[in-house]
């Protein structure tokens, strides 16, 4: 791993913070200014999403709920709602969750350290870090994915990423790096150079505002950096998806348990199985609805079945404008729209 002295160090934030003040991505809503609100609803909808597709999100998101104290006061199926599509909801729950914290626990004041950051619910190391230096100007780096790739490559930190204890390496060689002044622009300058000129594959290197920093490209295996073990492929798993109408025309659905995946949402019925042989009704389509979630495959077969006789307490028919105000995971979107194509 690549030491440098603090002229270098000096040399690289003067470096950096040049770039990112002339071709940094200004323009992003989230990055009109420092609230910290704006700043935590941004994170957590960039994790695991694209930024482009964050921005109509957030936008959308904003002109709903400007205020943490509007967020905190909202229903949970409106915040879900206008999460819906971004995935992994547990992110929207938590971040109501620690809304309500600030604006009824602490009155509308904000934990401003990192340390305080992470006792708000959904709240990890990364996001504590990004809120703590870019709303309240705190030291700190903010160690995500773009962070990795750019300082395993700048210092050839040859450290495994996907073990946890590799944080710390990172956060112990780059603490001293973070700009003083402006370790929020310094941070939001690292996620910048990790989606252009250091991005995962084909990056622009040569043009790089910080080439000369860059130890793996000298020695000449860049590509090799970050080092990180692959991951365990998903888990598959079968499932039928019960469609059943009544006499108006409406769709039966069923509300999933308050924890594991899906989480309170409603879906179609489902139900799992070992083989397509075990399939209870009129199969509907030719192949499976296919979703993958970062460990599980699901394969799912929609199968017409008659009415029960009884719904369980946890089911209930939904007309099609009601469907149209739910909040529903992608999976059962894809399901319904098998459903469409028959």
């Amino acid at each position: 791993m690549e030491d440098w002295n603090q002229q270098t160090i000096e040399s690289f934030r003067r470096d950096l913070l040049t770039w990112y003040d002339q071709e940094g991505r200004q323009h992003l809503p989230w990055r009109k200014n420092q609230d910290p609100y704006r700043v935590l609803v941004s994170e957590l909808m960039l994790q695991q999403t694209r930024v482009d597709t964050v921005i109509t999100y957030f936008n959308r998101f904003m002109d709903a709920l400007p205020t943490v104290l509007d967020l905190a006061k909202a229903p949970e199926e409106q915040v879900l709602k206008l999460w819906e599509g971004l995935g992994y909801y547990s992110r929207a729950r938590n971040l109501q969750k620690a809304a309500q914290v600030v604006a009824f626990e602490l009155k509308g004041k904000w934990p401003e350290s990192y340390d305080d950051l992470l006792t708000l619910p959904g709240v990890g190391p990364y996001t504590a870090a990004a809120v703590a230096s870019i709303a309240f100007g705190e030291v700190v780096p903010a160690i995500d994915g773009n962070f990795f790739r750019v300082f395993s490559r700048l210092l050839k930190i040859d450290d495994d990423i996907a073990k946890p204890k590799t944080r710390r390496v990172f956060y112990d060689a780059v603490a001293p790096i973070v700009d003083p002044k402006r370790p929020g622009d310094f941070n939001q300058a690292i996620m910048d150079l990790g989606t252009s000129y250091m991005k995962t594959k084909d990056p622009d290197t040569l043009h790089s505002p910080v080439l000369k920093y860059n130890a793996a490209y000298r020695d000449g295996v860049e590509e090799e950096y970050p080092v990180k073990s692959k991951k365990k492929k998903p888990v598959s798993q079968m499932y039928e998806a019960l469609v059943v109408y009544n006499e108006n025309g409406d769709l039966l659905y069923e509300q999933r348990p308050d924890s594991g995946l899906l989480a309170g949402f409603w879906t179609l019925p489902l139900r799992p199985i070992d083989s397509v042989e075990q399939l209870d009704g009129e199969q509907l389509t030719i192949k499976p609805v296919s979703h993958i979630f970062s460990h599980r495959k699901w394969s799912i077969w929609p199968v017409s079945v008659e009415t029960p006789d009884e719904l369980a307490k946890n089911q209930r028919f939904f007309t099609e404008e009601e469907q149209q105000a739910l909040a529903l995971p992608k999976v059962q979107h894809k399901i319904l729209q098998a459903l469409k194509e028959l």
